[in-house]
């Protein structure tokens, strides 16, 4: 074809092809059902990609670049994630409605996860609970180096180095609830939308293709650290800070192994006050399990507390018939995550083996039963409040 960048092409399919050598952090490369999920993540993290490959900071867009489908990097199944570029040297004006969620966070950083971003430190966390709203319920939000004379509403500086918004905006109830609404525009620029050069096209287009080696490789040297540390069945603590985490968290995690006739018990006090508090599982490449389809994960609102003021969940791959079953999706190695957000206390969690015909022993004894059919109701209510909320 006429004109057709060839080289440019087969320059970007290679790049992209060089995400194999990332197979090297799998326990074991030679499996062949661990190659095909890696290479099922290759090729998950080069669609997250293109939400960002083409962003424009004159004209920013909250984009889900996560999701229930692309759901790498350990998703969060309680978030609903934005990320928006931007320029720091810029005016930004935020409005919309904050909704009924349990919060609206947004970190401004130096450099998120975006194709053409390089990462960088937070510069900032911004609680929509903080903004005034209007007598409609609304907010509006300028961000900018400076405070006009003239803004009457919340403002916020905005660091020259800020390169990324990425917002965080945490459901309990899965779909009951209205989410939060927010439009985003460049007001100290003229609105003039452009046509996007043949070479500026090459340059985002090679950025795309070599994105999967950079987000895959994320999250398989994730798992290959904690591999490393021997973390089976234990939890380490970790704060993320820095690393795109939300500022004020306890994370707890480690990885689980299930053996034939056992099952998991994770037990843990709960803090005093928490904001918020989730645990959710993981497959080996980090790819968070299915919880549209799975009780993969369980948040302070839909998980059982015992009578004793603890929580506790069972990992098995087959439904023990207890409240706080998180189900692996059929892997009998993962991860495991708990965070408290904005927390009186960080109570550490255990992890240890029980053998399934001694689970009910090592249990409250009025622990209920869940019987097939309740869990197949709450699976399907499950289903349903995951579609009614996500974005895409």
């Amino acid at each position: 074809m006429s004109g057709w960048p060839k080289s440019s092409w087969e320059e970007r399919i290679a790049s992209f092809s060089g995400t194999s050598d990332l197979l090297g952090l799998l326990a074991d490369p030679a499996d062949p059902q661990a190659a095909a999920e890696a290479e099922r993540l290759f090729w998950m993290t080069l669609a997250s990609g293109w939400f960002t490959a083409f962003a424009d900071a004159d004209f920013p867009d909250f984009v889900p670049a996560v999701s229930t489908h692309l759901h790498c990097v350990g998703t969060n199944p309680d978030f609903i994630y934005g990320t928006a570029t931007i320029d720091g040297t810029g005016s930004y004006l935020l409005t919309g409605e904050r909704g009924e969620g349990l919060f609206l966070l947004m970190d401004i950083t130096a450099g998120g996860l975006g194709v053409m971003d390089t990462p960088g430190p937070s510069l900032g966390l911004l609680d929509f609970d903080t903004l005034k709203l209007d007598v409609q319920g609304r907010f509006s939000l300028l961000l900018s180096a400076e405070k006009p004379v003239d803004w009457s509403g919340d403002w916020h500086r905005l660091d020259p180095s800020a390169r990324s918004l990425s917002l965080r905006q945490a459901s309990y109830d899965w779909g009951a609830g209205r989410e939060a609404r927010i439009a985003i525009e460049r007001i100290d620029k003229a609105h003039s939308p452009r046509r996007r050069s043949a070479a500026e096209i090459t340059e985002r287009l090679a950025a795309l293709a070599a994105y999967p080696k950079r987000l895959s490789g994320m999250a398989l040297g994730f798992i290959a650290a904690q591999r490393k540390k021997e973390l089976w069945n234990r939890l380490e603590h970790d704060d993320w800070a820095g690393q795109g985490g939300v500022q004020g968290q306890h994370y707890y995690q480690g990885l689980f192994r299930l053996v034939p006739g056992k099952v998991l018990l994770l037990e843990s006090e709960l803090p005093d006050q928490v904001r918020y508090w989730n645990v959710q599982l993981s497959d080996m490449l980090w790819n968070s399990v299915d919880w549209m389809n799975r009780q993969s994960s369980l948040n302070g609102g839909q998980a059982r507390i015992d009578s004793d003021g603890r929580f506790r969940a069972v990992i098995a791959l087959e439904d023990p018939g207890v409240p706080n079953w998180l189900d692996p999706g059929g892997n009998s190695e993962g991860a495991i995550m708990l965070r408290w957000t904005e927390a009186s206390s960080g109570p550490a969690p255990v992890l240890r083996p029980v053998a399934l015909a001694d689970l009910r022993a090592q249990l409250p004894a009025d622990t209920p039963e869940v019987s097939p059919d309740l869990r197949e109701n709450q699976l399907r209510a499950r289903r349903r409040g995951v579609q009614l909320r996500r974005r895409w």
